[in-house]
């Protein structure tokens, strides 16, 4: 064996234990919320692969001791309105920044992003200063409005990359027969821009699923909760005796649908990313 296929060999074996120690990296956590789920009581204390007596019951209890299903829907609702508002709002202004040439298009476009660089503490008083003058406190509208500080400048973003990137021949060729800009963005872009619409609807969709402040900020009634405030909630009989099996589950519960997502479009999500990264 020659020096050259010898190094060649160590390369792909230190490529593949790269590889390994990342995957193990990303499922192991997954892994021990699953195995912790399905303990209770001391159990949840012994360290092994997979528990003896698996205590499905904690599923059980999920549902039993609070309005959990009640707040999944919640966070569905919140989650999908989020994604058609930020998808719906950024498809347009997606069209104004990438096809419409203006002045201080470019920093209409950096102010936008900007706006996703606040942290969310910092204009949490000023939402809900506004929230209370809607009248929208303790209501899901509220979240889905208040969410779109943080996925509408992304979304903008992603889509008008890459709508820069769409042949203008298109655009003309549909003027030429008379269709307006909605028909363009609708019956001309829309169809091209399948990869960027579901990257960024599911980008949107995960970050409306999991966020926390502001469902915690702008609900008050177990029965307008959602799913990550549900579980924050989640008590036992005292602060010493929170019932780990039971929010283990839960968090189960609401993590493997967005596993499912993202397995369903992974292919989607790679072309939307790199939309816009190669010219041809």
């Amino acid at each position: 064996m020659t020096p050259r296929r010898i190094k060649r060999l160590i390369g792909r074996g230190a490529f593949y234990l790269l590889l390994l120690v990342i995957g193990l990296y990303t499922v192991f956590p997954f892994y021990w919320a699953v195995v912790s789920s399905l303990k209770s009581g001391s159990a949840l204390f012994q360290v092994e692969f997979w528990p003896a007596h698996p205590a499905w019951d904690n599923y059980v209890a999920v549902f039993r001791e609070q309005p959990f299903g009640r707040n999944i829907l919640n966070s569905l609702f919140v989650a999908v309105s989020t994604v058609a508002l930020s998808l719906s709002l950024a498809l347009a202004a997606a069209y104004a920044l990438g096809r419409v040439r203006f002045r201080g298009r470019g920093l209409l476009l950096a102010v936008i992003l900007g706006v996703s660089m606040f942290p969310q503490i910092a204009v949490l008083s000023g939402m809900f200063e506004l929230i209370s003058g809607l009248g929208l406190y303790n209501n899901l509208l509220a979240l889905s409005f208040s969410y779109l500080i943080f996925t509408l400048p992304f979304t903008v973003w992603v889509l008008t990359t890459f709508m820069r990137e769409l042949p203008q021949e298109l655009e003309e060729a549909a003027i030429v027969d008379g269709a307006t800009p909605f028909t363009i963005v609708t019956r001309v872009f829309m169809p091209l821009m399948g990869p960027a619409l579901v990257t960024t609807g599911l980008l949107a969709f995960i970050a409306a699923w999991n966020e926390f402040l502001f469902a915690l900020t702008f609900t008050l009634t177990s029965d307008m909760r959602t799913v990550p405030v549900a579980i924050a909630l989640i008590s036992g009989a005292s602060a010493y005796e929170l019932p780990w099996g039971n929010i283990m589950a839960a968090s189960v519960i609401v993590t493997v649908p967005l596993i499912a997502l993202v397995l369903v479009f992974q292919r989607r999500i790679v072309t939307g990313l790199t939309a816009g990264a190669i010219k041809g």
